[in-house]
Parts: C-alpha cells; sequence; structure tokens
C-alpha cells in the first residue's frame, strides 16, 4: 500500500487549495503526562472504521491526527488541538488516528512521521503539519489554521455539526479499541448512531427509520436519515462515471438522481437542489414523484434557515401545482 495514493471515494469541487498552509517543522523536547482522552467533539479512528470517518467528511470538517499516544512528546499537542476543537460545539471534528496500530493509513497519507495534521473536506486530506510544532506554531494552529479550516468548508457548502461523543473527562468502560465508551447520542439513536460510524449507511437509515416511526417529529433522526441513505446510494460513486452518464442522458430520472447525489455529498447543495428542479421545469413532470421524494429527503439535511432551501422548498411547490 506504500505506493498507492489516497483516493477516499469523494471529490469536492472547487475546494479551495490550503496547500500555502503547508509547513514542516522540527520537533522539541516532550513533556511527560496522561495521553489526553477522546470524547466532546474528538474520536479515534481505527484501520476498520477510518473509511466511515471520510465519508462524514462530506457534511462536516474534519482535523485528523496522525500520532502515537505513547508517546509524551505529543500529548500537549493532542491536548491543544483537542480543547480547541471542543471549543467550537461541533464546527469541526479532531479525528485521531495511532500509527502504530494503522500502518496501512500513514502509508495512504504518504506520511513518514509524527505528529503529522491534515484537514478532510468532503473526502479531500490536506496536508498542515508535519513534526512537533513549537509553541508559538501550535498556537497559529489554534487561533488561525482550525479557524480556516471551517472557513474553507463552510465554503464548499460543507457546514453540518459533528455528533457529540461524551465527556472526556468521564469515567467508562474501555471499548476493544481502547476508545472509552460514553453516552454520546440519544439511546433511542444508538443503534443507528453506531452503524453509521461503522460505515453500514444502509443499516443506519434503517434503524433511523424505525426512531421516525416512533417519533415522527425528530428532526435529528429524519436528518441523519436523510445522510445515511444518499452515503449509501452514493458515497462510494465513480465521480466521473455519474457525471458523464447524466451528460449523456438528461432525459433519465435515474442519472440525474444519481449526479444530485453527487453534488450533495460534495456540499453543492444548491446544485443538487437547481439540477432536479430544472428537471422537473424542462418538462418531465411524469418524473414528478421519484424526483420530488428525493427532493423531500435533501430538504432534511441543511438546517431549517437556510435559504437554499426556503428558495427550493418555494421553487417545487410552484412546479408540483
Amino acid at each position: 500500500m506504500a505506493d498507492q495514493k489516497f483516493n477516499p471515494g469523494i471529490s469536492l469541487a472547487g475546494a479551495v487549495d490550503l496547500e500555502s498552509m503547508q509547513h514542516q517543522v522540527t520537533a522539541e523536547p516532550g513533556q511527560a503526562g496522561g495521553a489526553p482522552s477522546a470524547g466532546g467533539y474528538v474520536i479515534d479512528v481505527t484501520e476498520n472504521t477510518f473509511e466511515a470517518m471520510v465519508q462524514t467528511s462530506a457534511t462536516f470538517p474534519i482535523l485528523m491526527l496522525l500520532w502515537t499516544p505513547s508517546d509524551d512528546r505529543l500529548f500537549p499537542m493532542a491536548k491543544a488541538l483537542g480543547d480547541a476543537v471542543n471549543k467550537l460545539n461541533g464546527q469541526i471534528q479532531l479525528a485521531r488516528i495511532d500509527v502504530s496500530k494503522a500502518q496501512s493509513i500513514a502509508q495512504a497519507l504518504q506520511v513518514r512521521g509524527v505528529p503529522a495534521l491534515f484537514g478532510l473536506i468532503g473526502g479531500r486530506p490536506m496536508p498542515l503539519l508535519q513534526g512537533l510544532p513549537s509553541a508559538e506554531e501550535q498556537q497559529q494552529l489554534v487561533d488561525q489554521v482550525i479557524p480556516k479550516i471551517i472557513d474553507v468548508a463552510h465554503q464548499a457548502g460543507v457546514a453540518g455539526s459533528a455528533p457529540y461523543s461524551g465527556d472526556p473527562d468521564a469515567d467508562g468502560d474501555q471499548a476493544a479499541d481502547g476508545q472509552t465508551e460514553t453516552e454520546s447520542v440519544p439511546p433511542q439513536h444508538a443503534e443507528a448512531h453506531r452503524l453509521a460510524q461503522e460505515g453500514d449507511y444502509a443499516g443506519a437509515a434503517a434503524a433511523y427509520e424505525r426512531v421516525l416511526e416512533s417519533d415522527p417529529q425528530d428532526t435529528v433522526a429524519a436528518r441523519e436519515r436523510s445522510k445515511a441513505l444518499l452515503l449509501a446510494r452514493s458515497g462510494a460513486a465513480d465521480v466521473r462515471a455519474v457525471r458523464a452518464a447524466a451528460a449523456e442522458h438528461p432525459d433519465d430520472v435515474d442519472a440525474q438522481l444519481a449526479v444530485a447525489d453527487i453534488d450533495m455529498i460534495g456540499g453543492q447543495i444548491e446544485d443538487a437542489f437547481g439540477r432536479l428542479l430544472d428537471y422537473l421545469a424542462a418538462g418531465h413532470r411524469d418524473q414528478i414523484e421519484p424526483v420530488r421524494k428525493r427532493l423531500l429527503e435533501y430538504f432534511a439535511i441543511p438546517e431549517p434557515g437556510d435559504e437554499r432551501l426556503k428558495r427550493a422548498r418555494r421553487r417545487l411547490a410552484t412546479l408540483m401545482y
């Protein structure tokens, strides 16, 4: 795997390039102390959960830290990043990867040493740092780099909230992969959330559907169900092939639905809405039901006050009646 390029299966067209933010620093002596715990908006990622984590970066931005939690030199950096991310209340997630247990990930990202830091938006990794930062550089990461990643994500339409994973200081049972099990989601969402974290999006969608049968007003379950359905259908799709098929078959509803999925996964929400609404406006009223159903699924994903959502709802109502 050492010669393979990183290929998460999702592209983000038009993402702002953070190449100018890359830098490499020299290591300095570390400080002793306990490794900071995961929790809040900080998660530990393994080879088994890596792909699922990459998929979620289509919804909210992620800061990836490749480290070794047994190296006390890295503890201050990991704690500073974790504290900074947790103060942002879900605007970004910190995903920590133990390279001693996930060497294939390090190889795919072409990382030769730790720590290494990447931004991840819509499946696109952006190298930020390799090596242990000085105190000044660590503060720059907190004050400038993390807000810049969030800003870039918002420009690309990736503005969802990361899930809260419980109190990082709470005691809990250690899971098999070393993570602390905490109360991270409402009990009725637990099964669906677990399936989504494992990458079983079809199973997660079905589990959220059961939640909605019990409580049709659960807007969080509705949103997460829509995201799970979207990723189950098209999370690993070949973007070029899907777009080519849509261009070659402009009257084919399935081709247009598939490319709208790609737009949504890439954070291009207005493009997805506009594509399907334009399809109906072009005279395909015989396909109004599958398009309406897909749009209603999409409508559950943005915040209710999103102006793109309001415009799309009005236009759909006009086209239907």
